[in-house]
């Protein structure tokens, strides 16, 4: 039985717009843009030039070190340019600018309906590999190598993270509703691979409509379908390890060094996809919301499509947005341009008025605390942010465990001097980076 929680929050959810509304296929972009890094480790490398006719699905970056990844063209049509393009994370990136040929082709030899359960391990990790497969929440590790633990890390847990604590978004939700099938093989091929016998379905305890579609796709394996108290921020792999198996993953360590590996369930989509119908990453879903938009969606979208395309299909800005964000409202991106291209990770774009975003000035720290008890990292955000804002990154550093911090914004959301914690927090790690590297 998991006991109450003590740190996080539980914010407004904001998901009524969009958690009833199914997933929609909407018309094609005109063209698509792919940047060469859409996961993290070592940007891609085009293998197509500008001229060039490709189809979807077709390769056209490689993976171009230990931890990288492939990108496939998303749409049939001609490569444009090879140029520095806008990106929602990185400000400009290298990109391939692919032009709609209007008819949608796969390449030849993509689509393969394979019987899984008869391949081997290593052929399994190969295909998610090809594939380019990253985690799909939002983090974008290359999901081959999280399959690919070392010899001294023994791995005896499988987590899926189907929390989506993220106010607004809903993509995740409806995913579990539509399409459980997909999910449920996903999930049986990750466990196939890591030769693992627990593994963990965790859902926040108010969506009882998804335990209940999840349980049932399910029924029959060992997969354990398990509720969790619905506080922010579950979504986080290191705060869902805690919350289900009650293990601490250590300061700069990943979950493999505990044993354990999450997967999103959206990845596990993808996983299925590739592993058993030979479909490459080339599509996810995104939900689209806020208070500027005209009519909010969870939308399926080719990677590489603009932000202004996906707005579109939701009927445009219904008022001029103040504030546009990649992702979920506490640690989304904010974007400067819509002319943006939805990357491998965006599980979302939001757009806010005005009125919405407005929280007035902020004020010297009041040592109220508040902060301390909401972090779920159990560090001194008031301490990081009087740091930062003094460029004192190095106590930061090494007193205060300025790296341990997800930049998850549950001080700020409690903060009663509505201090920047988070920016100050970034401005930290920016400085100490800099310094790093001289």
């Amino acid at each position: 039985m998991l006991g109450k929680l003590k740190w996080g929050i539980h914010p407004e959810t904001h998901k009524t717009p969009t958690e009833e509304k199914t997933i929609e296929s909407n018309a094609l972009p005109l063209k698509v843009i792919l940047p060469v890094s859409q996961h993290i480790g070592t940007p891609s490398r085009p293998i197509i030039k500008k001229g060039d006719v490709v189809k979807k699905g077709q390769l056209i970056a490689e993976g171009s070190g230990p931890v990288s990844s492939n990108i496939h063209a998303t749409l049939s049509g001609k490569v444009a340019e090879v140029s520095e393009r806008p990106h929602p994370i990185m400000g400009t990136c290298l990109a391939i600018t692919i032009e709609n040929d209007g008819l949608d082709e796969w390449a030849e030899d993509v689509l393969t309906e394979r019987d899984w359960q008869n391949l081997d391990n290593a052929e399994i990790i190969q295909i998610i590999k090809d594939a380019g497969i990253v985690g799909m929440g939002g983090a974008t590790f290359p999901s081959n190598v999280k399959l690919s633990p070392p010899k001294d890390n023994k791995i005896d847990t499988l987590i899926i993270n189907g929390a989506e604590c993220e106010p607004f978004l809903t993509a995740d939700h409806r995913m579990m509703l539509e399409h459980s099938e997909r999910i449920a093989v996903g999930i049986l091929i990750l466990k196939k691979v890591l030769g693992l016998e627990n593994v963990i379905l965790g859902i926040e305890d108010n969506k009882t409509n998804a335990i209940k579609v999840m349980d049932k796709a399910l029924a029959g394996t060992n997969v354990k379908v398990m509720a969790i108290p619905t506080r922010y921020p579950h979504g986080a792999e290191k705060i869902l390890i805690r919350t289900i198996l009650n293990r601490e993953v250590p300061s700069g360590k990943l979950p493999m060094s505990i044993g354990v590996v999450v997967q999103n369930v959206a990845t596990a989509v993808a996983v299925c996809d590739a592993v058993r119908n030979g479909i490459p990453l080339v599509e996810r879903i995104v939900t689209v919301s806020g208070s500027a938009i005209a009519e909010p969606k969870n939308l399926k979208l080719r990677i590489g499509t603009s932000f202004a395309h996906a707005v579109e299909q939701c009927g445009g800005f219904k008022v001029t947005p103040e504030k546009i964000i990649m992702g979920g409202p506490f640690m989304g991106v904010t974007q400067y341009t819509t002319d943006v291209p939805i990357i491998k990770g965006t599980n979302g774009i939001l757009a806010f008025t005005k009125e919405e975003i407005q929280c007035g000035p902020q004020s010297p720290c009041i040592r109220c605390g508040q902060c301390l008890k909401a972090c779920p990292m159990g560090l001194n955000p008031s301490m990081l942010s009087i740091l930062g804002e003094r460029s004192f990154a190095e106590e930061a550093l090494n007193e205060y465990h300025l790296l341990d911090c997800m930049e998850c914004g549950c001080c700020a959301y409690v903060c009663p001097a509505k201090r920047r914690i988070v920016h100050y927090i970034r401005y930290s790690k920016k400085l100490s980076a800099q310094k790093g590297g001289q």
